[in-house]
């Protein structure tokens, strides 16, 4: 026997009646406040308004039943009141292009909603990170966003040289992930000159921060004045303040220097370090970690964007220390000069062993759990073949040696071209249900 399920269509409106929004409370107050201030305006000036109101009130229900009168009045009282609130507010909030999409009902909601989610450190950089922050920011608002500041090359590498600042360039995607209105912001945000002498090549937002960076001194406080700018959901940290380099040894003994030399040379990465070797947090970026209820790393380039955080001892320790749930986004596809015939098991590995370095700390895990994406498109793009990408394998009694619980999910967009993408949506929700699963999990052995 087939059922059929109905969907009932819920009025907008009706949003101001769903628990947890701490409005009615204030509807409640401010109808109460009215009524006793007409009163006592009523006393103070002998006005006789109620007594009339009251005369009629009576004559209609000798006429009518009281109970539908007085339903009726109710609604309409409360439907005129909503009204008129909502249209101060919007005038007052300068909300009225927003409610052409929501209703300020939605609006509030969902501000109430995400401030209140779980506390998430994102630690990484490159799209891989970005991605995974445009689908986080629908979960909650407490969003903090650890970003690698080793790049050197294109954009970030030239403002690096000639200006002296830190990389914009992962800071800035990150930025543009969790805006608020983030079609219109990324494309500035991305927008890439393409002719202008000194100016070709460079991406708006890149110039964005930098001179935002003059203004305010400093990279840290460029960072906050633009996400306020921009109404990020969360915020965004470098790594470390420090003029960052990446130096990898290869193994034939070789010595590669800058981010963007290490995947050119195509041979296997054995240890990756950093110049200064004792590069320092901020304290905010510790004490996000220290706060955090979920740390996620990756996904993103293995040894240019997850494993550079993780070179700077105090962030490696405080991952290591901290009670959060943790989990490590595995890359879908191998990549080529950095992690060719890489299984699930050798990025992980690869990370434990860079914080061990880091830190000497061998007891403790640096993740509880490896997400790994378990689809591939049947026609899978012809370019991954050409470039030596393959699909990460899936090495289950590995991972099970090392610890580790393995989630397997979907985890890439669709499309007809064959193309790997990570889609924003299915990883924030994986990531999600296995935070409340771990959460459920920890509850139920506590007690």
């Amino acid at each position: 026997m087939k059922i059929f399920k109905r969907k009932v269509k819920i009025p907008k409106d009706a949003i101001w009646l769903v628990p947890g929004l701490k409005v009615k409370r204030w509807f409640a107050l401010i109808i109460i406040g009215s009524v006793l201030a007409a009163l006592g305006l009523t006393f103070l000036f002998r006005l006789e308004p109620i007594y009339f109101i009251v005369e009629t009130a009576k004559k209609i229900v000798h006429i009518m039943p009281s109970e539908p009168v007085g339903v009726v009045f109710i609604l309409l009282g409360a439907f005129i009141f909503i009204q008129a609130w909502k249209k101060t507010n919007f005038t007052t909030l300068g909300l009225n292009e927003e409610r052409k999409q929501k209703s300020l009902g939605e609006v509030i909601y969902r501000k109430m909603k995400l401030d209140h989610g779980p506390k998430i450190v994102a630690v990484g950089g490159g799209t891989g990170l970005s991605t995974m922050l445009k689908g986080l920011k629908k979960i909650t608002n407490n969003i903090t966003a650890i970003v690698t500041v080793g790049d050197d090359g294109g954009s970030s590498g030239r403002l690096r040289e000639e200006m002296g600042i830190l990389p914009p360039g992962d800071i800035r995607n990150c930025i543009a992930a969790l805006a608020d209105d983030e079609d219109i912001v990324t494309k500035l945000f991305q927008y890439r000159f393409k002719t202008g002498e000194g100016l070709e090549g460079h991406s708006f937002g890149n110039l964005f921060i930098t001179a935002m960076s003059n203004i305010c001194g400093d990279m840290i406080s460029a960072i906050k004045e633009s996400s306020k700018v921009l109404l990020i959901r969360g915020r965004v940290l470098p790594a470390t303040t420090d003029d960052m380099r990446l130096v990898a040894k290869m193994e034939d003994g070789s010595i590669v220097k800058g981010e963007s030399h290490i995947p050119e040379v195509g041979k296997k990465i054995i240890e990756l370090s950093c110049e200064p070797k004792n590069c320092k947090p901020s304290q905010d970026v510790i004490e996000a970690i220290n706060d955090a209820d979920l740390i996620v790393l990756g996904p993103g380039s293995l040894y240019t964007s997850i494993t550079p955080n993780l070179l700077v001892k105090e962030i490696s320790a405080a991952i290591f220390n901290s009670k959060a749930k943790k989990i490590y986004v595995c890359n879908v596809m191998t990549q080529p000069g950095e992690t060719d015939n890489y299984s699930a098991a050798d990025h992980a590995e690869v990370l434990f062993k860079h914080a061990k370095l880091a830190t000497g700390i061998v007891d403790k895990k640096l993740f509880d759990a490896i997400l790994i994406n378990n689809f591939m498109p049947q026609n899978l793009a012809k370019k991954y073949e050409e470039a030596d990408s393959l699909p990460v394998e899936i090495d289950t009694s590995r991972l099970k040696k090392m610890g580790l619980e393995i989630v397997m999910n979907k985890l890439i967009e669709n499309n007809k071209e064959g193309l790997v993408r990570h889609s924003p949506s299915r990883l924030a929700k994986a990531i999600y249900w296995w935070y409340k699963k771990a959460q459920k999990k920890h509850l139920t052995v506590k007690k």
